[in-house]
């Protein structure tokens, strides 16, 4: 008998490598998407150091141009699907579970499974590189007919990305089952700390947009050999409508990669402020506005392709509405910070930045929203600058606060405070460097996804090129901090984060209805 008890016990807690690959546990299959975003991190950036490597002086030095066009794809495509989206949900794996008081996700095995989707994907993906006619290299937009040059990888691209969304809907299908049918007794949805909230609206995103693009990637399939017209104009297709069908996922695509920064934000802002979240409910219900106008506003990626007059109007005011809501959540981080008992602990610290270099991505984008001059930045290096601003200081130095914030209660143990000051500070430095210069080549006419350019952009590449290598390399500090914290160090006390008594759960949520302005006290 207490041999059939032991085997049992057995099945119940593998050990090793089986513990990875069946694990139905939260914590650990939030554990496999962090390492393997991290990991996927280093894999994008060296793609972005060969560009930058090129594009460091003018003239073709480095890679030929095919293989450059192949880096700014390749680099995209890992970047948003293989670090920013499997980050994001192994913080949703790790905590959201823990914030609503369930014991796991809803679904456990398709969690499993929807995990390890992911890396057979991404060595499909990376392996294109090695075929006939190189890896894909018509942008991460993926436009036809550029797209259907493709030599043997196009397939294996397609299958890929088909690979990734399906992982990405069975995700999303777990967070919303779990969020909606397994939060604590009491816990009604206004009072759900708002990375729950966030996350609840990015998992609605996806699942509502995913399949677009699905279809939009099939199309080209078909339309490459299967004999179809979908986007050849000499049968009766139109390439313009690919563009309008892949915007259609691609802008609130964009949502899904910084929605649940907003999360983090504003989680680790009130407790290093020490006072509740200003506005909680003016912070769902932009959240929501967002989500909402994402979905009208997709064309104004296209207002080159000669849309009526009507229509570019209609683009440029939906598009310029979504300021309104971002503005509000900005305004509200900073009336959390005003006048709370501020400490800038690592945590705080990407926070801020975010904050900071988030909002300067939001103007740039205010500017593309205007229909006549976005006739003049569109396809330079302006709109480069913009969007790494939101993506790189925004949702990557999200996510790098979300692990220095939640890693001593995963760990047991503190990381390095000073080494991670050490990464903030080196990381903003170094991706202002390589990102604010962008905004010059861009505002004087440099095109984007180019390997050469003319001689009066020489000196403003030169630096951008120095910054990306700086960050890049500031990054294995991370790296160095994360894996040296797992293994040990200081121990985490009960009190975390000093003062704070472990409030980031509670400061999320809206204060208590006597007062606006204190934290309640946890006993």
């Amino acid at each position: 008998m207490s041999a059939v008890i032991s085997e049992t016990h057995h099945d119940e807690h593998p050990s090793g490598i089986k513990r990875w690959l069946f694990t139905t546990n939260h914590k650990d299959i939030g554990t496999l998407y962090l390492l393997f975003a991290l990991l996927m991190f280093f894999v994008g950036g060296a793609m972005a150091l060969v560009i930058r490597a090129e594009l460091f002086e003018p003239g073709l030095q480095m890679v030929e141009p095919q293989f450059f066009n192949s880096m700014t794809t390749m680099h995209a495509l890992v970047m948003i699907f293989g670090v920013v989206m499997p980050a994001f949900t192994g913080l949703a794996n790790w905590l959201i579970p823990m914030m609503v008081g369930a014991t796991d996700m809803a679904l456990p095995r398709m969690n499993n499974w929807s995990f390890w989707i992911l890396p057979f994907a991404f060595t499909m993906l990376l392996s294109t590189l090695f075929m006939d006619g190189g890896g894909p290299a018509g942008g991460w937009t993926m436009y036809p007919p550029l797209m259907l040059q493709t030599g043997d990888a196009f397939p294996f691209v397609i299958f890929a990305i088909h690979l990734m969304g399906i992982s990405s809907i069975m995700g999303s299908i777990n967070v919303i089952a779990t969020i909606l049918n397994m939060r604590a007794p009491g816990m009604n949805l206004m009072k759900m700390p708002l990375f729950v909230w966030t996350w609840l609206i990015t998992a609605y995103l996806l699942i509502a947009t995913m399949p677009v693009l699905a279809g939009a990637v099939t199309m080209l399939l078909t339309d490459k050999y299967f004999g179809t017209s979908f986007f050849n104009a000499a049968g009766g297709g139109d390439p313009v409508m690919f563009q309008h069908i892949f915007w259609f996922f691609g802008h609130p695509e964009v949502y899904i990669l910084i929605l649940p920064a907003f999360g983090i934000a504003s989680s680790i802002i009130p407790t290093f402020a020490r006072k509740p979240l200003f506005g909680y409910a003016s912070m769902v219900y932009a959240t929501a506005s967002i989500a909402f106008l994402s979905f009208i506003v997709w064309a104004h990626h296209m207002f080159t392709v000669g849309m009526p007059l009507a229509g570019e109007l209609f683009f440029m005011l939906t598009t310029m509405m979504i300021a309104v809501p971002t503005g509000v959540k900005v305004f509200n981080w900073v009336a959390t910070m005003w006048k709370g008992s501020m400490t800038f602990e690592t945590p705080m610290l990407f926070a801020l930045g975010f904050v900071i270099m988030f909002t300067i991505g939001g103007f740039s984008g205010l500017m593309l929203a205007i229909a006549p001059v976005d006739f003049q930045y569109h396809d330079t290096y302006f709109v480069v600058a913009h969007f790494h601003y939101v993506l790189v200081p925004g949702a990557v130095f999200s996510i790098i606060a979300a692990v220095y914030y939640w890693l001593p209660k995963w760990t047991g143990h503190m990381y390095n405070e000073t080494l991670g000051k050490w990464h903030f500070w080196l990381s903003t430095i170094f991706v202002n460097l390589t990102f604010f210069p962008m905004h010059f080549v861009g505002l004087a006419g440099m095109p984007r996804r180019i390997p050469d350019y003319a001689l009066q952009f020489a000196d403003f590449n030169a630096i951008a090129t120095i910054g990306a290598f700086g960050f890049g390399f500031a990054q294995l500090l991370f790296a160095y901090l994360v894996f040296q914290t797992i293994r040990g160090g200081e121990k985490a006390s009960d009190q975390v984060w000093e003062g704070a008594h472990g409030l980031e759960w509670t400061l999320s949520s809206p204060p208590p209805y006597h007062s606006f302005t204190t934290a309640p006290e946890v006993k």
